[in-house]
């Protein structure tokens, strides 16, 4: 019997992947373990590995998102029935993989049927017009996204996609065709004066700068489709900060001492130490001092984190990335960068496994490296705090009763005051504060 393939949930936040690319093609031999395509998840770009051995015998999705479970591929003995397979899966499944293409469908059918409405030949058509309804357009998420945006009549686009499937190059296609529509207008005047031939020639050098032109609308813009991190971010740090009552709480650390003994460890350490390593492992350190800053709010309860597991936050092109240090505060300085530097590498080539991004208690935000002097940041639930790091900036400071040039850090700790109140707040960032200020605490 052949095995339908279905998108697996690649992550925990994970609600669709967007196929990438496809490793094998159909009529290629495929045995279990043997990676089929490659899924962009909402943390990674994933390898999705096969669990049978046979013949891939059909790509459902060729490219672009698709939702957790629907069917992507069949796999089966050479010359077996995917149809009846697929026919079989939607049955089981009570038809979800259909229902997916029901609003849309509605939608793409809409313009069509407000066309002939307005159209001369209404009502010569409107008998017709059920019937047409009642056709099922095939279409990928993306594309019908696309059509949408550039207001394109589903209908009137020829898929090259499987069984007719519409995809995002059909798509683009038909929107070089809308653009280009208006330049044959002119055709109809060449049999009355041949001598106007030459006029076109003329404009040409117009249409070579696109860039400079408005629309008639006066807009002049860029639609980007949104990645599956991106949704996610916005999905997750939209319900942290809407749901959790945020509060902050900032001090400014004297980091001179923390500048010495950085400068004494890289003369020994076998790896670089940064003020990050150095941050981070202050945070752990006091986090195993300050249980009620290394909690989780679950809804119905509140768990009290018994491992320091420290999220450490990376940028990447298509926005954040939050691998994790595990057991932060029984590593040395040197275990810290080189575990930190590893992952952050992983994360900027979207490496990551789903492990290396599950389990945090704790996470930090460090824009020092920017320039940036202070800031605060959202938490990453389920924590229950997440600082911000700013830059090391030299200033003007009073020490022992005389004027000097401190070099001074301000750090904000934002937390979720259904798990932290402000004193345990504050006790903690004073904790982080004693540590960098005299950091052979780090060490006891």
């Amino acid at each position: 019997m052949a095995e339908v393939i279905r998108m697996p949930r690649m992550s925990d936040t994970m609600e669709e992947g967007n196929i990438v690319s496809w490793l094998k093609e159909e009529g290629e031999e495929v045995e279990a373990g043997e990676t089929l395509a490659e899924v962009e998840t909402d943390k990674a770009t994933m390898e999705l590995d096969s669990y049978f051995d046979g013949v891939l015998l059909h790509i459902a999705v060729k490219e672009g998102p698709v939702p957790i479970n629907d069917v992507i591929a069949v796999i089966g003995e050479e010359g077996e029935d995917w149809k009846a397979a697929i026919e079989g899966a939607s049955s089981d499944n009570g038809g979800a993989d259909d229902s997916s293409d029901d609003s849309g469908d509605e939608e793409a059918t809409a313009p069509k049927e407000e066309e002939t409405s307005n159209s001369p030949a209404a009502s010569a058509s409107s008998d017709n017009s059920g019937s047409d309804s009642d056709k099922r357009i095939k279409a990928s998420p993306l594309a019908r996204s696309m059509a949408k945006e550039a207001n394109i009549d589903l209908a009137q686009v020829n898929g090259s996609g499987d069984g007719g499937r519409i995809v995002k190059k059909d798509i683009e296609e038909a929107i070089e065709q809308q653009q280009s529509a208006p330049a044959p207008q002119p055709a109809p005047s060449a049999p009355e004066a041949p001598a106007a031939q030459p006029a076109p020639q003329q404009e040409a050098p117009a249409a070579k700068v696109p860039e400079f032109s408005i629309s008639a609308s006066g807009d002049n813009y860029e639609d980007q489709p949104i990645s599956q991190m991106r949704k996610t971010i916005a999905r997750r740090l939209g319900e942290s900060k809407f749901s959790a009552p945020h509060f902050y709480l900032t001090v400014e650390i004297n980091m001179d001492n923390a500048i010495k003994v950085r400068k004494r460890l890289n003369e020994v350490a076998p790896t670089k130490i940064s003020f990050n390593d150095l941050v981070l492992k202050a945070c752990a350190v006091a986090l195993r001092q300050h249980p009620a800053i290394n909690s989780s709010w679950l809804g119905d309860k509140i768990r009290k984190n018994k491992d320091v597991n420290v999220g450490v936050a990376v940028a990447v092109d298509e926005g954040l990335l939050v691998p994790v240090i595990r057991f932060a505060d029984m590593k040395s300085l040197s275990q810290i960068n080189t575990e930190v530097k590893t992952l952050a590498g992983k994360a900027k080539n979207r490496k990551l496994s789903t492990e290396e991004m599950q389990g945090n208690t704790f996470t930090i935000s460090n824009l020092g490296m920017f320039g940036i002097e202070e800031f605060t940041a959202i938490i990453n639930p389920p924590d229950s705090c997440i600082l911000a790091v700013g830059g090391i900036i030299q200033k003007p400071i009073v020490k022992d009763g005389e004027l000097a040039v401190g070099n001074m850090m301000k750090v904000t700790l934002s937390c979720d005051h259904r798990v932290v109140d402000g004193a345990t707040g504050a006790a903690f960032l004073n904790t982080v504060k004693d540590i960098l200020e005299d950091p052979i605490r780090i060490l006891v």
